[in-house]
């Protein structure tokens, strides 16, 4: 059987321990057996008052990680769910080729960060801190200021992981998105703005949402040529997607004009460059949206990934 694994990365006073004790208040193992892995011990300690349907279980060293290990734990405790809080100084691309038991199918990554100290971690530990950044699905900043918000900003994480949600979390207690207007998942200074295959959905998104951005900007991606009948002298050019489970399966398109379009059937992969103009059409209900005016296209083949996730 499968057992759902949550791991907490970063590191010693990010936070991590925190965040569990929250979402353990939340109920998230109110019902579910859950085994709780510790491989760190920081100043902060789990409440005992949610530890009630929790087992713990301590690892001081790297090594004693092994699939035979942690099929033990799974024998004797029997988990329908797994939280790891990761030791910051321990390399997670062995705990995912080494460790993890075949079973144990890791659900989600969220790395935790002291704002206050990213800076100097980042620069002492540039490998360790990037690895628990662009391996994540969620990014949590703790204790930020105003100042040390702009600073993140500066920088645009979101270049480093485009797929990861990234929140910012105050002295307050109160939480903003870190991607706001100024912050843009791709650099937009390139001659050609190369979308990666499984960065098309995130692309997309930005494109949408911040159609502004990327006026007059050339684009390089791999499309699915989408011929509709509501659009006779346009085709549609995207990606699927699944934005839940294998029944919530939508297309992500956006409207393209070009001159080449007839040589490719209903559903063919094409490498497709263009420049984003926005523009009235009725695919927007009259309004203005971006339209991708294909200034060279030539077939390929199906992407490992076909179907996006989110």
């Amino acid at each position: 059987m499968d057992i759902p694994v949550y791991l907490f990365a970063g590191f010693l006073e990010g936070g991590k321990t925190t965040f569990i004790n929250g979402i353990l208040q939340d109920g998230f193992a109110l019902r579910d057996r859950t085994l709780l892995i510790c491989c760190e011990e920081g100043t902060e300690e789990y409440d005992l008052k949610v530890l009630k349907n929790v087992t713990v279980v301590n690892v001081e060293e790297e090594e004693n990680l092994t699939p035979a290990f942690l099929k033990g734990l799974e024998k004797k405790h029997r988990p329908r769910q797994i939280l790891i809080e990761f030791n910051g100084m321990w390399s997670l691309g062995r705990l995912y080729q080494e460790a993890l038991p075949d079973n144990w199918v890791l659900y989600q990554v969220m790395t935790m960060v002291e704002a206050a100290t990213f800076d100097v971690y980042a620069k002492n530990l540039g490998q360790m801190m990037m690895e628990k950044l662009t391996n994540a699905d969620l990014i949590v900043f703790n204790r930020c200021t105003e100042a040390l918000r702009d600073s993140l900003r500066q920088r645009n994480l979101k270049m480093v992981n485009r797929r990861a949600s990234i929140y910012l979390e105050y002295l307050d207690g109160t939480s903003e998105d870190y991607a706001d207007d100024s912050v843009c998942p791709f650099d937009l200074s390139q001659d050609i703005i190369e979308i990666p295959e499984d960065d098309f959905g995130v692309w997309y998104v930005d494109v949408m949402e911040h159609p502004e951005r990327y006026e007059g900007k050339a684009i390089r991606a791999t499309a699915v040529v989408c011929h509709l009948p509501q659009y006779p002298d346009n085709v549609i050019l995207g990606r699927f997607a699944m934005t839940c489970c294998e029944n919530d399966i939508t297309f992500l398109g956006l409207v393209s004009v070009g001159d080449s379009f007839d040589a490719y059937e209903n559903r063919s992969w094409a490498d497709v460059t263009g420049i984003v103009h926005l523009e009235r059409h009725k695919a927007y209900e009259g309004a203005d949206g971006p339209v991708l005016h294909v200034t060279a296209i030539s077939p390929t083949g199906k992407p490992k990934q076909e179907v996006l996730t989110f």
